[in-house]
């Protein structure tokens, strides 16, 4: 059954990636508390890793650097997707083109601009609710 449920929220967070669809980053602040933002994700492979794009001067590059562990939820009345792991900056040109999604216009010049980077997130513990099933468990 963990199987199903996880290949199945692995298909709703491939289809809710890229512009226009929004699901929750959670980081530690500077003083050890939880913060959450709202964020697209670019690119997914299922629940194994998200990617996400944003400014290196942003809020969420600062904490990371400080604290790479993460959570990311998607959320609907039809499912519950909550995945905890590590995040990681990255700012490699290749990574950045394929990462690249057209809403990103509005705040860089380009896939080349040296304030854009991508954000990395791995999945480590998931606790879904899927189907009204709840599974979780580790990667």
């Amino acid at each position: 059954m963990n199987e199903k449920i996880l290949e199945k929220a692995g298909a709703i967070i491939e289809e809710h990636s890229g512009e226009g669809t929004y699901c929750t980053l959670g980081l530690i602040d500077f003083d050890g508390g939880p913060t959450v933002s709202t964020i697209t994700a670019s690119k997914a492979d299922g629940v194994n890793w998200i990617t996400f794009c944003t400014g290196q001067l942003s809020p969420k590059v600062s904490r990371i650097k400080k604290c790479n562990k993460a959570s990311v939820c998607f959320n609907s009345p039809e499912y519950n997707i909550t995945l905890t792991g590590t995040i990681e900056i990255i700012t490699d040109p290749q990574i950045k083109k394929e990462m690249w999604y057209g809403g990103l216009t509005n705040h860089f010049s380009g896939y080349d601009d040296p304030a854009y980077c991508v954000l990395k997130f791995t999945t480590e513990k998931y606790n879904l609710l899927v189907d009204w099933q709840e599974v979780h468990g580790t990667l």
